[in-house]
């Protein structure tokens, strides 16, 4: 398929390698020009604006930090919406709001395209091994249509229904969940910590019992060691995808107490001069509390 594709972060790069080597024809746009550059070599076309890659493509795939940097590419004069053709299919596999996915599903019908979002979970590694999860919600038959791409790049599709903003809400409540994991983990580990534990032995028997979930492993790997690189997804990130749950919720009249508290770590960790770490140093702030450490 010819598939435009924005976004050449960590993600983004590797997911779009993936699709190459897959024998799609990929046209990229990056706003650092260099990072299509670095592609081309593989076959890849690189575009000099957004708009020049969705002229022309079956596909259009966006994998952008926020909503400001999708709606830059997306809605702006002579940008992505405006060349994409009618028929075609946007990706959207960013972390965006709900209110923003609702915004681009109608953009999309009112020029005759159509809109999926499928943002996906899992860190950098899982994207250049092709081993992410993919959560699509939207048109079916469009789904089908485009699984050869999401097979490309990750190792399970799950598919919702077809309000495209069903997948948004999804990606946002499962990050909610692994934000609370880490907390849990911090705070646990800062009192077997403070009462002289081995925390290397904690999550041992952690991982090895009642915990054995990926999320506890990777993160309880970094918050055991107090190591929190390398950095797989930035903290402002995390604390951007907690801003955007507690909208959800609040839209929606759901209390989620448990978010708040998160979102106060996450001041926290940017004020200490926490923003180029991982989102799992938000653990530092209970190791502060705890006596275990100096704020920065």
């Amino acid at each position: 398929m010819k598939v435009g594709f924005i976004g050449l972060g960590k993600m983004g790069s590797a997911m779009a390698r993936n699709l190459i080597k897959a024998g799609h024809k990929l046209v990229l746009y990056n706003r650092t020009r260099s990072r299509a550059e670095e592609l081309r070599p593989l076959g890849a076309e690189a575009a000099g604006t957004p708009g020049e890659a969705a002229s022309g493509v079956e596909v259009l795939i966006t994998m952008l930090a926020d909503d400001r940097a999708v709606e830059d590419a997306l809605l702006g004069p002579g940008q992505a919406l405006q060349l994409l053709p009618a028929g075609a299919v946007h990706i959207g596999m960013s972390t965006i709001s709900v209110a923003l996915s609702r915004r681009l599903a109608a953009a999309h019908r009112e020029r005759q395209q159509h809109y999926i979002a499928a943002p996906v979970f899992g860190r950098p590694e899982a994207a250049a091994a092709g081993k992410l999860f993919i959560v699509a919600a939207g048109p079916v038959k469009q789904i089908e249509r485009c699984q050869v791409l999401f097979d490309a790049m990750g190792q399970k599709t799950f598919v919702l229904d077809q309000e495209p903003s069903s997948a948004n809400v999804t990606k946002l409540a499962g990050n909610f969940l692994i934000s609370t994991t880490i907390e849990s983990l911090a705070e646990a580990f800062s009192l077997v910590r403070k009462s002289g534990v081995d925390p290397n032995k904690f999550l041992e028997v952690l991982t090895g019992s009642l915990f054995s979930a990926p999320v506890v492993i990777n993160y309880g790997g970094m918050i055991a060691a107090n190591h929190f690189e390398p950095v797989g997804f930035k903290l402002p990130l995390g604390f951007k995808d907690n801003r955007l749950v507690l909208a959800a919720a609040e839209e929606a009249a759901v209390p989620m107490p448990m978010a708040s508290l998160v979102h106060d770590r996450f001041v926290a960790a940017m004020a200490q001069g926490l923003g180029d770490s991982d989102w799992s140093a938000i653990a530092r702030i209970s190791f502060q509390n705890a006596g275990l450490e100096k704020a920065a």
